[in-house]
């Protein structure tokens, strides 16, 4: 398949000036006189430079690559159909549908762009971490970057021992036995070729702890709404989980919450000028 660059850069154009700032999360001001998003706008969205951003929409530069067009495609809020019609502009095959998607469609994104008050996170069916806002990374630590099984926090959890310290100690056994027990139904609703069956195989040879577990067949375990987390410089959060699930994609919005008046919501206010603070601080180092 070779690229349409006219179509491509009509495409984005359109949907560029069809996005409002609020649909993205992003401030208004008083003097925008542009209809729809800016281009550098675009751009932070898609995690790409301005001026990369600004061939494609002018017909130049490179083909762009299947990464790039998926970033394109969830920076832009695009719905499946569109999503595969980008691919197929950009000279690419769309990817298949499966009923378990990294894609966030964008009535899940228009809720989570609009909560910056609270810890929010949007998870896969296998705890693979997919968006997280400043003060989700400020509670349980920046995911944005993190690739491959070790997104998943039931991967980490029998991988890497320092996941276990965001948790308060007296819930490690059950969070152990839910990430297993969730594991298994997810591994046996997909089939011997999914994802979740590679995660089974990769921590059945490295954890002893998870082969143990899994021998015991538990299935039918739920997380419990209230959570205790252990943060290094505010110490205890009793935080409140909402959940809202995506069933078509597999996803679930994390939404958490202190109640009014309690020492954990006066943390989750200190939570937010922590997090401000160090999302300022990484941006200045990679500046540097």
């Amino acid at each position: 398949m070779t690229v349409d660059r006219r179509g491509l850069a009509e495409f984005l154009r359109g949907r560029r000036e069809t996005l409002q700032p609020e649909d993205v999360g992003l401030p208004r001001g008083e003097r925008r006189r542009t209809s729809g998003l800016r281009r550098e706008e675009a751009a932070v969205l898609c995690h790409m430079s301005s001026d990369y951003y600004a061939r494609l929409e002018q017909e130049r530069g490179p083909q762009p690559s299947v990464q790039m067009v998926a970033a394109i495609a969830q920076g832009l809020h695009l719905s499946h159909d569109e999503r595969d019609h980008l691919f197929a502009l950009a000279g690419h095959t769309p990817p298949a549908r499966a009923s378990a998607s990294d894609h966030v469609g964008p009535g899940m994104l228009r809720i989570f762009d609009r909560l910056h008050d609270t810890p929010v996170e949007i998870v896969t069916e296998l705890g693979e971490t997919l968006r997280q806002n400043t003060l989700g990374a400020a509670l349980v630590g920046d995911l944005s970057h993190v690739r491959g099984p070790e997104r998943s926090i039931g991967y980490r959890w029998f991988t890497e021992p320092s996941t276990r310290a965001v948790y308060h100690p007296d819930d490690h056994e059950f969070l152990s036995r839910l990430w297993v027990s969730g594991l298994r139904e997810v591994a046996t609703r997909r089939g011997a070729h999914s994802r979740a069956a590679r995660y089974v195989s990769m921590l059945s040879a490295q954890s002893a702890e998870f082969r143990e577990l899994w021998e015991r067949h538990e299935v039918g375990l739920r997380p419990q709404r209230d959570k205790r987390f252990i943060h290094p410089e505010l110490g205890l959060l009793e935080l409140a989980c909402q959940t809202l699930v995506d069933p078509e994609q597999s996803q679930a919005l994390l939404v958490y919450t202190a109640a009014p008046g309690s020492e954990s919501h006066e943390k989750l206010r200190l939570l937010s000028v922590i997090g401000t603070q160090s999302f300022t601080s990484s941006e200045e180092g990679a500046d540097g």
